[in-house]
């Protein structure tokens, strides 16, 4: 059995398939299984991953989207470790041994790297709002996605403990996940770069759908739902209404009178009332205790 189990999940990537398989192949840190998760490509993917079915497991499915293809890799992982990489990304050739080692010696269960961002072929830095944070940092993974799944690294019981991707969300499933972690795990960081992030692509999740915030609203519902605590809620609360006046705001420049209203009673009709009657009930079970 590998210590690591690598899941790469891609559709239509054939490009930049083989380079982001060698970059994988060609780690100083021997212990692992690579699994190559097709989400039904219809481009040249079948011949790109050929020079290297002796050395990785290539699954393919119907097409069902990013989350259902690394679920997919999670389920046959055999790894007590599990590492993604998007299959436009690239990885440093010591990314594996550095991360192993670091979260061994340290004993948690989650961490990331790092990166490098090239943009339409050139380096960027990425902007202040991306800074990465190591630690407890649910306050800090609130607002934005902050945990790479290119980077990460996670102990594969964490996946029974925490759940999968959520196959539901067409976009942010990044961000969900990060946060289920964040509210339970602490995180660590790495603080070199162990992955190069190729963006820009035209197929990129980020453009193709308008208004992110819909799926950062409903992943912020979701742990309203998984016992948070009363400062994690009051957190998610505070987000929840700022990215729902975000959303209604978005919908009054469209001219979508009524999209705009729906935002705005997300969270002052449905999802505040909810939490003061959820608080109301915490308050009258703690006194009965008493």
């Amino acid at each position: 059995m590998n210590k690591v189990t690598v899941i790469i999940p891609t559709y239509n990537r054939a490009s930049f398939l083989a380079s982001t398989v060698e970059s994988v192949l060609s780690q100083d840190y021997p212990d692992f299984e690579v699994l190559v998760i097709d989400d039904g490509s219809t481009d040249r993917t079948r011949e790109a991953i050929k020079p290297y079915l002796s050395k990785i497991n290539y699954l393919c499915q119907e097409h069902k989207g990013v989350s259902a293809a690394r679920n997919h890799g999670i389920k046959l992982a055999e790894g007590e470790y599990i590492a993604f990489l998007d299959s436009d990304d690239l990885w440093k050739k010591e990314k594996l041994s550095i991360q192993v080692r670091f979260m061994e010696e340290r004993g948690i269960k989650v961490s990331q790297t790092e990166e490098i961002w090239i943009r339409n072929g050139r380096r960027v830095n990425p902007g202040e709002r991306h800074k990465k944070y190591s630690g407890w940092i649910f306050d800090k993974v609130l607002s934005l996605c902050l945990i790479s799944p290119s980077s990460m690294m996670v102990k594969r019981e964490v996946f029974s403990e925490k759940g999968l991707f959520d196959e539901n969300l067409p976009a942010c499933e990044d961000y969900d996940l990060g946060l289920r972690l964040a509210k339970d795990y602490e995180i660590g960081l790495i603080s070199k770069p162990l992955i190069i992030k190729q963006g820009g692509h035209p197929d990129q999740l980020s453009k193709k759908y308008w208004g992110m915030d819909r799926f950062r609203v409903r992943a912020l519902e979701k742990v309203l739902g998984d016992n948070p605590t009363s400062d994690q809620r009051r957190l998610v609360l505070r987000v929840l209404e700022e990215k729902c006046k975000i959303l209604s705001q978005g919908a009054l420049k469209r001219g979508r009178m009524e999209e705009a209203k729906e935002w705005e009673h997300r969270f002052f009709v449905t999802i505040y009332p909810t939490e003061v009657q959820q608080r109301k009930k915490e308050n009258e079970e703690k006194q009965r205790r008493r």
